[in-house]
């Protein structure tokens, strides 16, 4: 993580209930010819049993205001295929679009 934030401008925060982390967002500004100026988002990751709290929500709409701030014209992540409740999240309490899937090579 050290490289990435020294490195790839990551940048990560998380959200306590007292002693007790129980979100974590990380991400990255970036510029491509497909998206322009944007936030990609790397890591949202909330306590299983914390959710649907309000975390997962508070943490990406500071994304989403950092990225306004300094002038980004979108926020973009990818989602698991299997993150069924994640996806109705992004789309319904987010405003999120799905606009496309994203595809991995591992290579060995």
């Amino acid at each position: 993580m050290k490289d990435a934030q020294e490195n790839d401008r990551y940048k990560i925060l998380a959200l306590s209930d007292k002693d007790d982390i129980v979100a974590v967002i990380g991400f990255k500004p970036m510029i491509t010819l497909y998206y322009g100026r944007f936030v990609w988002v790397c890591d949202l990751v909330t306590d299983a049993k914390r959710r649907s709290n309000g975390y997962g929500e508070k943490l990406l709409t500071y994304v989403h205001e950092w990225a306004k701030k300094n002038n980004y014209e979108s926020v973009a992540l990818s989602s698991g295929l299997q993150r069924l409740d994640a996806h109705r999240f992004y789309k319904e309490k987010m405003n999120y679009d799905k606009v496309s899937y994203v595809f991995k090579n591992s290579l060995e």
